[in-house]
């Protein structure tokens, strides 16, 4: 049996794993460089110059991802230790907190740092894919244990 600490290490880990890699492949499918994409991240800290930086920039921006799932995959850890529910119904749970995590990241902090982006039904479907598939259900499968 893990505990809590050792669960949300590991999902951090897997979760964030599986979300920035699907995110560097949308970015290839786009046209666009990960590094790129990677120094879009570390903006949000950094300020807009940090678009034109390097290697180390990039870094900041993988680890500024990081340290986010971390807070997801702890609320999500924490909140199932006390709501059994959460665990019981781990699958549905995950599903829901995957929609949740896509709804708050787009429809509060990204406008929030980058402006109102429309919506195309391939961004969303591909978004809903990474949030509930490669987020929200291994974050519930880790917190369920």
């Amino acid at each position: 049996m893990m505990g809590t600490g050792r669960k949300i290490l590991v999902a951090t880990l897997v979760a964030g794993t599986l979300d920035i890699l699907s995110a560097c492949v949308y970015t290839l499918i786009a046209g666009r460089a990960p590094m790129t994409m990677l120094k879009g991240l570390a903006s949000a800290i950094l300020g807009n110059g940090a678009v034109s930086g390097g290697a180390g920039v990039a870094l900041v921006g993988l680890l500024l991802h990081f340290a986010i799932m971390a807070a997801m995959v702890a609320f999500f850890v924490i909140a199932a230790s006390r709501l059994p529910v959460l665990k019981t119904h781990w699958l549905l749970a995950g599903i829901a907190y995957g929609i949740g995590l896509w709804a708050v990241m787009n429809l509060i902090v990204l406008p929030l740092r980058f402006g109102w982006h429309p919506f195309t039904p391939l961004g969303l479907a591909e978004q809903f894919f990474s949030h509930i598939t490669l987020v929200g259900i291994p974050i519930a499968w880790f917190a369920r244990r």
